[in-house]
């Protein structure tokens, strides 16, 4: 057994606890059975940053905030995903070379045992991909072909019909999942449910997070809390809309320590579940 490199202080006792396999211990693959279990993850500053803001090159997580313990996690949350939900902005932006390509499970030679990991949980060696977009103006990623996913594209029922019939006449399925142009939480949960999806992985930034939450089909939000003010004056947090009232409303399950060590910060590891949530 490797080191324990960690400390869960929730719940208690405080226990040492080895980050290589922490969030697998969750099994999130097996938890859809009356709906699917619907998962989000960020990382973020104790000022509030996910992303700082760029006039001329978007928005991107501060280099600062990237770790290889939080990106062990990442990847053990996706390796328990059937579908990832993601988003035009960062399609667009990995077209640019601004982000890295985050569809794939084991892109790195040290995250290869996941890939075993889902052959021997019966999962597919790669996850669904769905793109929510009130635009419709995105690349689809070479990758998304050279690993045969499953692809599928999300907007509002009031978005560009032409662009909608474009897409299709390509061969892609388009979902409608909201009343105006933006993508709904619980229209889209309810039609990946009906085409067999059980464990759906967030990576679609805050506002996909905020509906999921108000439409209480979110089951769990995990965070990594680096323990550094960023600052700048535009940023990203998680939720940039209106009050979120009782939908906001979390309840911690785990909480973990990774201590600092020499030339890095601490962080926090924490689970939620949203109080409010369908109980199908």
């Amino acid at each position: 057994m490797s080191e324990p490199r960690l400390t869960r202080l929730y719940p208690a006792p405080l226990t040492p606890t080895d980050l290589t396999g922490l969030y697998l211990s969750h099994r999130l693959h097996e938890r859809g059975h009356s709906q699917p279990c619907v998962f989000a993850n960020f990382v973020t500053s104790l000022d509030g940053r996910i992303a700082l803001i760029d006039e001329h090159n978007g928005s991107a997580t501060p280099t600062a905030l990237s770790s290889a313990s939080d990106w062990r996690l990442f990847q053990e949350l996706q390796a328990q995903a059937d579908c990832i939900i993601t988003h035009g902005a960062y399609l667009r932006a990995l077209a640019a070379g601004r982000l890295g390509n985050i569809l794939q499970l084991g892109r790195r030679p040290d995250n290869q045992d996941l890939i075993h990991w889902r052959q021997r949980h019966g999962l597919p060696a790669q996850p669904a991909i769905v793109v929510a977009s009130a635009s419709l103006d995105f690349p689809v990623p070479a990758s998304i072909h050279e690993h045969q996913q499953a692809f599928y594209i999300a907007t509002g029922r009031a978005s560009d019909s032409h662009k909608m019939a474009t897409w299709r006449e390509r061969g892609y399925e388009v979902i409608l999942a909201g009343r105006e142009q933006a993508v709904e939480g619980r229209p889209l949960i309810e039609y990946l449910a009906a085409r067999g999806y059980r464990s759906i992985y967030l990576l679609a930034g805050p506002q996909i997070l905020e509906t999921m939450l108000r439409d209480a089909v979110l089951s769990r939000l995990y965070l990594t809390l680096s323990h550094q003010l960023i600052g700048g004056s535009q940023f990203h947090s998680m939720i940039g809309g209106g009050v979120m009232g009782a939908a906001g409303a979390l309840q911690l399950r785990e909480l973990y320590l990774e201590h600092a060590s020499e030339g890095t910060t601490g962080q926090f590891f924490a689970c939620f579940e949203p109080l409010l949530q369908d109980s199908g």
